[in-house]
């Protein structure tokens, strides 16, 4: 169900002002036509009803009663533009029935469409001339079997109900333009949730390309370098720096692959290869010395494979960035890694390296890896700090969360 198939349930149709179906109405729905083949049903229904009760008190003329059923079947089929001109209708009608009693039933299908579609306002100064018509009425047209009294009560507690059960059903339209008001409202919000936390994880793929290829690349720049500038290394030595750097492009180009599919398809869930995590910093130091780095890691976590895996994966970056960083801003320097922490008590991560020997080689980079990882601790709950020791060389130190 929509609001154009609905208009009645716009807004507009409920704040006071005349609503949009009263002021533009197209054409006549399958339930237009039920329900107003209905009100007319009824209207004619209670007119022949009166007609009954005014013959069976006697008194009734045969030229009153065609007057009467004359205006009576005219106020009942007026009643097919209520839903034009409720108000004027209503006023119509009421004034009429202070002298024709068989259109009290168009009068109280009117009432009923006017409290559906108006404010409280008019309904009850219509509602309240709607009464002083019955009493009206029943004065002229007094019911031996009723006083004045008991006549005006009744036409008064018809009209009650009737206003009641018409406000019931505005007050129940108006609950439903609230509730899909409110759907409408948290489908947009959960759009937008979902918009954001895809952002995110875009973002978060983007910090891991640039972690995961700058590990990669820098072993490619290294090797390569060291065959640039001893062309004269023995063949053993010059055949390992080929199969390093071409390890590390296959794999570099592997990690591309699979983060250029993730973000081409995002949302298809976790990446097929195992995500590195505590266990793995083993092979991650191994590689590095391949590479001829000198470094020691000192693991005293007594089983990695119970930390959690985002801690150890993030534990995992933060040690590569450290290795990443002594391999390009301190080629020569040993690197000692030294991972601790227990369950409730946290886990510590720390990279440290001396001052490098001899000549520093000026190595481009652009700091991002660095803000990305305090990024990537402070969203995992921690904490990372890095800097220059008191003899010129670098620690790269990180305390992650490992609930208890």
């Amino acid at each position: 169900m929509t609001r154009s198939e609905y208009p009645w349930l716009l807004p507009s149709a409920l704040a006071g002002s005349e609503p949009a179906v009263d002021r533009v109405r197209p054409r006549r729905t399958l339930r237009d036509w039920i329900v107003d083949i209905a009100a007319f049903l009824i209207a004619a229904g209670i007119g022949v009803l009166a007609l009954d009760a005014l013959k069976d008190a006697g008194g009734y003329s045969a030229v009153d009663s065609v007057v009467d059923q004359l205006v009576g079947a005219a106020a009942c089929c007026a009643l097919w533009v209520r839903r034009r001109w409720p108000v004027g209708l209503a006023v119509v009608l009421v004034l009429v029935s202070a002298f024709a009693p068989l259109s009290a039933g168009a009068v109280l299908v009117a009432l009923f469409s006017l409290a559906v579609h108006r404010p409280f306002r008019p309904v009850l100064v219509l509602g309240v001339a709607a009464v002083a018509a019955g009493g009206v009425e029943a004065a002229l047209r007094p019911d031996p079997t009723m006083s004045w009294i008991g006549s005006t009560l009744y036409g008064a507690v018809l009209v009650l109900l009737v206003i009641i059960w018409g406000m019931f059903v505005r007050s129940r339209r108006r609950l439903v333009v609230v509730l899909r008001e409110r759907a409408l409202r948290a489908e947009a919000e959960a759009d937008l949730r979902a918009e954001q936390a895809q952002r995110l994880a875009r973002e978060a793929i983007a910090r891991e390309m640039h972690d995961v290829l700058a590990h990669r690349l820098t072993l490619l720049s290294v090797h390569a370098g060291a065959l640039e500038f001893r062309p004269d290394a023995p063949a053993p030595e010059v055949a390992r720096a080929a199969g390093v750097i071409r390890d590390s492009a296959h794999e570099a180009l592997q990690d591309l692959r699979e983060i250029i599919g993730v973000l081409r398809t995002p949302g298809d869930g976790e990446e097929n290869r195992p995500q590195p995590t505590l266990v793995t910093l083993e092979a991650l130091t191994a590689e590095s010395r391949q590479a001829g780095m000198s470094v020691t890691l000192h693991n005293k976590v007594d089983d990695p494979a119970t930390v959690p895996a985002a801690t150890g994966r993030t534990a995992y970056r933060i040690v590569q960035e450290g290795l990443t960083n002594a391999r390009k801003h301190a080629p020569g320097a040993a690197v000692t890694v030294t991972v601790a922490g227990s369950p409730g008590t946290g886990l510590t991560v720390e990279v440290r390296n001396p001052p490098p020997p001899g000549d520093v080689p000026k190595v481009p980079g652009s700091g991002q890896g660095l803000i990305g990882l305090t990024e990537r601790a402070t969203l995992a709950g921690g904490r990372l700090d890095h800097g220059a020791t008191g003899g010129g060389g670098f620690r790269l130190a990180a305390w992650l969360p490992w609930p208890g």
